[in-house]
């Protein structure tokens, strides 16, 4: 059987809000600020979603259609500073990804720097680094919008 090897991939993604690191660190530990800019999407019909945002608790969502599967393990949590998850993405209950997420969120002149840097283990059937990147910068982008409002 010839089987794909695992795909390592490291990638930091910036950006800059005109809030203060309390108010962006308020839409990661919101349940219902969290839903709107990392799950819900005009493509994305949300069949459950959790949120425990606590060291130790879980994040999990599940999409319908491709019964898409993610859970997020958090692990260390700073308020207003950093946020530390582990995270695995499954299809129809088959792993294809694992990865570390980092998101720092450093106060500036501005408002709030936020570097993400994720770390992952692509499996077979991943969608693999370039496509988990612009996944992200698109999350990123949608949390600008929530941010503004």
């Amino acid at each position: 059987m010839n089987q794909q090897p695992v795909v390592h991939n490291t990638f930091v993604v910036e950006r800059s809000y005109p809030v203060k690191p309390e108010r962006v660190f308020a839409a990661f530990a919101d349940p219902a600020q969290k839903r709107r800019w990392f799950v819900e999407s005009e493509r994305n019909q949300v069949e459950s979603y959790e949120h425990d945002f606590r060291v130790g608790g879980k994040e999990h969502y599940a999409l319908t259609g491709r019964s898409l599967k993610s859970e997020n393990v958090y692990r260390d949590i700073v308020p207003n500073r950093r946020i530390i998850f582990t995270s695995t993405m499954a299809v129809e209950d088959k792993c294809f990804s694992v990865s570390l997420g980092t998101v720092e969120l450093l106060p500036a002149a501005q408002g709030t720097d936020l570097i993400l840097t994720f770390q992952s283990a692509f499996l077979e059937g991943a969608d693999g680094p370039e496509m988990r990147q612009a996944g992200w910068r698109g999350l990123l982008d949608k949390l600008a919008k929530v941010l503004e409002s």
